[in-house]
């Protein structure tokens, strides 16, 4: 059984000389979704968060230990909510996480489209730098969804697959791909990708031509 744990908003904030809304809060009770996200959340730098195709951001509970292993000095802070996500899922990880898996979750219909890429906010929340490159040598990323259909989810919905497209990419395969050396073939096989962001599909074919091409 997959289910969800938490689900979590925040409004934008200024913090540390930027504004994010990284900050998030557990909700209670049903939150409606629509194609931008949940209600009552907000994006702080629109330019690189936010948008269709990263309306709802996902993360597995089982990386909290690890984390919580490997950083014993974040460990007070490597709670629920520590990396910004939306929805909290126990059950799911980035290996069981497909790019095109559409997952119906109350009466909304999420579709995983792409990996979340680590960045300075992150290091900013955990004073600590470090914990950029510690996201990308583990993988441990979580995923970002479009909104396929409006609806409704609460924390203890659970989790139904309602399709997988054939050959499906999952999120840690994403990962390889794009932070290790790719053969061309497997970059275009990866732009192809049914469900794929099309800011991903667009780097993948890019570096299929010029393998040398950095990651997004």
């Amino acid at each position: 059984m997959i289910l969800l744990l938490d689900v979590r908003t925040g409004r934008a904030l200024v913090r540390q000389g930027g504004r994010s809304a990284y900050a998030k809060a557990s909700r209670q009770g049903p939150v409606a979704v629509h194609p931008l996200g949940l209600e009552g959340d907000e994006v702080g730098n629109p330019r690189v968060h936010g948008g269709p195709d990263k309306a709802v951001y996902a993360y597995a509970a089982a990386s909290y230990p690890l984390w919580r292993a490997e950083h014993p000095r974040h460990r007070d802070r490597l709670v629920a909510g520590a990396f910004g996500e939306n929805l909290l899922i126990d059950g799911l990880d980035e290996d069981s996480a497909h790019v095109g898996d559409r997952w119906r979750i109350g009466t909304a219909l999420l579709e995983i489209c792409q990996p979340r890429q680590p960045c300075a906010t992150l290091a900013r929340w955990f004073d600590d730098p470090a914990m950029v490159k510690a996201m990308v040598a583990n993988g441990r990323s979580g995923w970002y969804c479009r909104v396929l259909e409006a609806g409704e989810l609460a924390a203890g919905d659970r989790l139904t697959l309602e399709h997988r497209p054939e050959g499906a990419w999952s999120i840690a395969a994403v990962l390889k791909a794009s932070y290790t050396p790719a053969g061309a073939a497997e970059l275009l096989a990866l732009a192809a990708a049914p469900g794929l962001a099309a800011s991903w599909a667009a780097w993948a074919a890019r570096a299929a031509r010029a393998p040398a091409a950095k990651p997004l």
